[in-house]
């Protein structure tokens, strides 16, 4: 049983390639709900959360975010279904939000909690010295959707389903249009990244290519 799932995850890895564009077939939904749930259920630096994931299905912003995404024109127009992963700003360790992910966490105890907040304190002052940085910030819970992001990937290549992660668009733009429709509160959170799921429309031209394993794997003893 074990080697049949390390088979299968390396056959996962081998199949997953970034789709540009996709067939006219649609993913069910609860298949697209188990690629979801990947995201919701992803770790995510001291538990915080600082993150949400928009399922896009109005044609009206797709077609303005097209306008100013030169890395999703065939994804937009084909991929069954296309995702927002926004991040939260301004998320220091005095903020509401640091405070709530203890409480999720069962911590309700303000002494207990006080002393986790200094932690996360000392954490961003001195280890990342990002607490007085609002890009630097976001930056860090923006990284964190890419945990998140990742696992999508690999739960939809599990499972048939092509994906390809997005980054090329004017983030400034998408923002904006984030903000027109109400998608976003734009004090308060941000595009970090967008993702396209569906079913490939051809293979690839060229098969996969990595960098030589013992280049990028090494050891240290």
């Amino acid at each position: 049983m074990a080697e049949d799932i390390k088979k299968a995850i390396r056959d996962n890895y081998t199949f997953r390639t970034a789709v540009r564009v996709y067939n006219n077939r649609k993913i069910p939904q609860e298949d697209l709900d188990l690629i979801l749930d990947a995201a919701w259920l992803s770790p995510s630096s001291v538990g915080l959360e600082g993150w949400r994931f928009v399922v896009l299905t109005n044609e009206t912003v797709k077609a303005e975010i097209k306008e100013v995404a030169w890395g999703a024109q065939y994804q937009l127009e084909t991929a069954s279904h296309f995702i927002l992963l926004l991040a939260e700003r301004n998320a220091r360790y005095d903020s509401e939000s640091m405070r709530q992910s203890l409480v999720r966490r069962g911590i309700t105890e303000e002494e207990a909690i006080l002393k986790r907040l200094k932690t996360y304190e000392d954490f961003q002052k001195r280890d990342m010295k990002m607490a007085d940085n609002p890009r630097a910030l976001f930056d860090w819970t923006a990284k964190q959707t890419y945990i998140a992001l990742g696992n999508m990937m690999t739960n939809a290549a599990l499972i048939g389903i092509d994906s390809c992660p997005i980054e090329g668009f004017d983030y400034d733009k998408v923002n904006s249009i984030l903000a027109k429709h109400g998608i976003i509160k734009p004090e308060q959170e941000g595009i970090a990244s967008m993702l396209s799921l569906g079913y490939r429309l051809r293979d690839p031209k060229h098969p996969q290519s990595r960098k030589p394993r013992e280049e990028v794997i090494t050891y240290f003893d």
